[in-house]
């Protein structure tokens, strides 16, 4: 019994360890409703993920299209990484096509991420 708990308490410790970031980052949640039309929405997203993964900065991105709406959330080290990808010529252009075309709302949210940890059941 003794050997388990501490095969537990040691499989726990890595998975903290290996999970746990020291320097605070930001996250960009962006929330939509989709319109009807999604016509040509699918190449520009696969593009701005391209995109956005050769810019200085960029750690990662995650997200969830269902029921007409998506979540999605892209990590940055910094404030002014974020400003840049924001101001990226290309990316201007899918924004505007976004507010034209492929979404009826959206709302973006930008914040500090202090302290990150995870469980994964191995």
């Amino acid at each position: 019994m003794r050997r388990f708990k501490t095969i537990r308490t040691t499989l726990y410790l890595k998975i903290m360890i290996k999970h746990v970031k020291k320097d605070p980052y930001y996250a960009v949640i962006f929330t939509a409703k989709f319109a009807k039309d999604l016509t040509g929405y699918d190449k520009i997203a696969e593009e701005m993920f391209a995109l956005a993964k050769e810019q200085k900065g960029f750690i990662s991105m995650e997200s969830v299209k269902e029921n007409g709406k998506e979540i999605t959330v892209s990590y940055w080290r910094t404030l002014e990484d974020i400003r840049n990808w924001n101001i990226n010529e290309r990316h201007q252009e899918a924004k505007k096509g976004g507010k034209t075309k492929w979404y009826e709302n959206f709302t973006v949210r930008i914040c500090k991420v202090e302290r990150e940890y995870s469980f994964e059941n191995l």
